[in-house]
């Protein structure tokens, strides 16, 4: 890759764009072994003499957009020299869909990872070596192919990036990357469903970061990345599983959806809808399969989105012991903050006081539907069993939505939302377009 962008950025700096960047137009030197930029045959000069574009505005235009298409094209050969399921002209397909039809490139793993039918990068080489280093490769190829021509990553800037230069040419990552690093490692974190005492306290303390990193504090920026679908994939609240319990109706919880919408564009009004799937065994043992009966809960509610702030408490009641806990994970925090580590990450040398958090005022009505397959939607005992067993093992602000409280983080990819007891609650962006998958 890093020939390629060698080779490219050579063409660019003489004024010229290569226009046809594919796999099928690139070869290894027998020389040096190294990637050459074949088929100059369509190369573009960026200065066009013609009568009708002769002025320097068309000219530096003409230039940015030339460059921001070899560089997307760039993304494409990376994506499947990386992935190699992309050389499937048909998963290809799906791919270049994705983009063109608007979504934002940073969630291209949650949409490969749907196409691809895995749960996770475990077992898929490909998808490991882009999370690879705070899954940089993810941020290079978002870069390389984003939507908007004039956000695109340069060649230079692409040479520089961590998920090319590695432990031979260390490089000071930027604020974005930090960002990005940590919403990464705290999204494979939550992949592995391992939630032992050291996860749960690293996905807390990566999340309290990411927090304090937020790009997007102000109302109006929250109006415009909060509306979308977005799955939940962590809560740093209680977790109850079915391993030691023997409940009524045992309940295999899948997907958990939070959706989005904007009542109007004159106000600042947010409808809120849940949706949860799940599945419900039949019997005592479980089939191999995991096969039952299907059902769908959701829950509607309207919020008001406002401006606030997040209190920190710095000095906690010393002489009581009932609140160990918080002032125990809050000191914790502040050590970690104060390590070289971080240091230099982080805009502020110490814990703050406050932050910009966006306000989430409920009107306080919510309405819940739920659909439950045959023959467990015949009886009323049934049902409320399942419902009660879905509110156990979900988190409660997914089926009370009046308990969310404010969003304190949120960028095209990831979402942090708290609750009115403390908990955070993660999500990631889901494919806006069904028909893509």
């Amino acid at each position: 890759m890093r020939d390629l962008l060698i080779g490219v950025n050579y063409l660019h700096s003489h004024g010229l764009a290569h226009t046809e960047l594919r796999l099928e137009n690139v070869h290894i030197s027998p020389v040096d072994r190294h990637i050459k930029v074949g088929i100059l045959g369509n190369a573009a000069d960026f200065y066009d003499d013609s009568p009708n574009c002769g002025t320097a505005d068309n000219n530096m235009d003409r230039r940015q957009m030339m460059i921001a298409f070899d560089m997307r094209c760039l993304g494409f050969m990376m994506a499947k020299m990386v992935l190699r399921e992309l050389m499937d002209p048909l998963i290809f397909t799906k791919f270049k869909s994705f983009l063109t039809k608007g979504n934002d490139p940073s969630c291209l793993r949650e949409f490969l990872l749907q196409i691809l039918h895995r749960n996770s990068s475990s077992g898929n080489a490909g998808l490991q070596i882009l999370d690879r280093n705070w899954g940089a490769g993810w941020n290079l190829l978002s870069l390389l192919l984003a939507t908007e021509p004039s956000k695109r990553v340069s060649c230079l800037d692409a040479l520089t990036h961590p998920f090319l230069c590695g432990p031979r040419w260390r490089v000071v990552p930027s604020i974005d990357i930090i960002r990005w690093g940590l919403g990464s490692t705290a999204l494979r974190i939550s992949e592995e469903y391992i939630y032992g005492q050291p996860q749960r306290s690293r996905l807390s303390h990566f999340i309290e970061l990411m927090e304090m990193l937020n790009p997007n504090s102000r109302p109006k920026n929250w109006l415009d990345l909060l509306p979308g679908k977005w799955r939940l994939l962590y809560c740093t609240g209680r977790h109850i599983g079915l391993t030691f319990r023997q409940p009524p109706e045992q309940v295999l919880i899948g997907h958990v959806h939070l959706t989005v919408s904007r009542v109007s564009k004159l106000n600042t009004s947010l409808l809120f809808a849940s949706d949860i799937g799940f599945t419900v065994m039949i019997g005592q043992d479980w089939p191999h399969d995991k096969a039952g009966v299907d059902g769908k809960l959701q829950v509607n509610s309207l919020f008001r989105l406002m401006a606030g702030r997040r209190l920190y408490l710095k000095e906690e009641e010393k002489n009581t012991e009932k609140l160990s806990n918080p002032s125990n994970t809050r000191d914790a925090f502040a050590q970690k903050l104060s390590g070289r580590k971080w240091r230099k990450a982080l805009p502020f040398k110490e814990s703050p006081s406050s932050l910009p958090v966006a306000k989430l005022v409920s009107s306080g009505i919510d309405e819940v539907t739920m659909n439950l397959g045959d023959p467990l939607s015949k009886s009323i005992n049934s049902a409320t069993n399942v419902v009660q067993e879905v509110r156990t093992q979900v988190p409660p602000e997914m089926f009370d939505l009046s308990k969310f409280v404010c969003g304190t983080y949120v960028d095209s990819r990831l979402l942090v939302i708290r609750g009115v007891n403390g908990s955070a609650l993660l999500f990631t962006r889901s494919c806006f377009d069904e028909s893509c998958k």
